[in-house]
């Protein structure tokens, strides 16, 4: 049986020549009607409180979900991005090297022809100063024929005793020369 207030108040009891007193059990049961009808309201309120605190967990319980998710993905976009940078920094680090080695090897190639060039011009410049000596050896020689030519035609003609020697030094005049 269900206690209610209503039927609390309205319960009847049978009549006995030695039984309670009704004005009493009345007031009992008044009382206890009201004391119930507090309970009632205040289960009442307690279920919708319970309600509305359930739906609050379940709110608070999908914004978790939500929040949960959205790291996820973040997690995931930052880990995307930094995989990313990492292959990006490797192509970069790969196109430096690669760029350097051509620079490296341009300028050794380049330094390799203007070694060639030297050497080219160091033995161009040998052969020009060989080639000088031998014309001032060659202009030496026929100038010592011509004042040795004029000089007994000189002796000829004086036969003074005084000879005179010409004395040309050809590594003095190509070293002037240059």
């Amino acid at each position: 049986m269900k206690f209610l207030p209503v039927n609390i108040k309205n319960q009847t009891f049978t009549k006995t020549v030695r039984g309670y007193d009704t004005e009493e059990v009345q007031s009992y049961l008044d009382t206890l009607a009201k004391e119930v009808q507090t309970l009632i309201n205040e289960d009442v309120k307690l279920k919708a409180e319970i309600e509305n605190l359930n739906q609050k967990v379940n709110d608070y319980q999908t914004k978790a979900t939500e929040q949960q998710d959205t790291l996820a993905k973040l997690q995931d976009a930052s880990e995307k991005t930094l995989e990313s940078a990492k292959t990006q920094s490797g192509l970069m680090l790969q196109e430096a090297e690669l760029k350097a080695s051509q620079i490296v090897e341009s300028a050794n190639k380049k330094a390799e022809e203007l070694k060639m060039a030297h050497e080219f011009l160091k033995e161009e410049k040998n052969l020009i100063i060989s080639k000088l000596r031998a014309i001032v050896n060659s202009q030496a020689n026929l100038l010592e024929g011509k004042v040795k030519q004029a000089g007994e035609e000189a002796v000829k003609k004086k036969k003074s005793g005084k000879s005179e020697d010409v004395n040309i030094d050809v590594d003095d005049i190509v070293n002037k020369l240059l």
